[in-house]
């Protein structure tokens, strides 16, 4: 298969996507929706995310040191894409309809809809231009309990459903084009 030279892009290295759950200085829950997220061994799994930009999650992130990753998946596909698209600077964003309990172990906000979440524990923090680079610990992992059933992973990860991004468009777990970026959440 011949090769050629394109500019630097992750084009067909599509990633699974979060929604991240912090706490503003008041108190209210906030979720920004990510993908730049993988995991560390440090003696123990952990978790390497990274955000660019200026983002409230960010901000609340940085300054509180915990947050969760709630995955993402096509039942919470609209509303992942309407928080993935509108800045958390607006004071209107949290005024949709989602089920938002609390983390069992830090405190965080989490999706009750999403099926696993990751209660996280940043240790160290790596600026890298306008960008953050985050290493965390993982203190607890909320799962929903059907996924103690006796089905394979595949059967598994084909009823959950998780979504993956890149290119700009969502796709399904089987591949499927679930539309592109700003779309889903005009179902809402």
């Amino acid at each position: 298969m011949g090769k050629i030279n394109v500019k630097p892009n992750n084009d067909y290295c599509p990633q699974t996507l979060f929604l991240y759950g912090t706490y503003d200085e008041n108190g209210n829950p906030d979720f920004g929706l990510f993908c730049w997220f993988s995991y560390i061994w440090e003696g123990e799994l952990g978790v390497m995310c990274c955000i660019g930009g200026s983002k409230l999650t960010k901000d609340n992130i940085k300054r509180s040191k915990v947050f969760s990753a709630n995955l993402v998946t096509e039942e919470l596909l609209p509303a992942a894409d309407y928080l993935g698209c509108v800045s958390g600077k607006n004071p209107d964003k949290m005024k949709i309809d989602l089920d938002i309990g609390k983390g069992a172990v830090l405190n965080v906000p989490v999706l009750d809809k999403a099926p696993v979440v990751f209660e996280l524990e940043v240790t160290d923090i790596i600026p890298k231009g306008d960008a953050d680079v985050m290493l965390c610990k993982i203190r607890n992992v909320l799962q929903d309990e059907s996924l103690s059933s006796d089905e394979s992973v595949a059967q598994k990860l084909a009823r959950i459903a998780p979504v993956k991004t890149t290119a700009n468009t969502y796709l399904g777990y089987d591949g499927r084009d679930l539309g592109a970026w700003g779309e889903p959440m005009k179902k809402l």
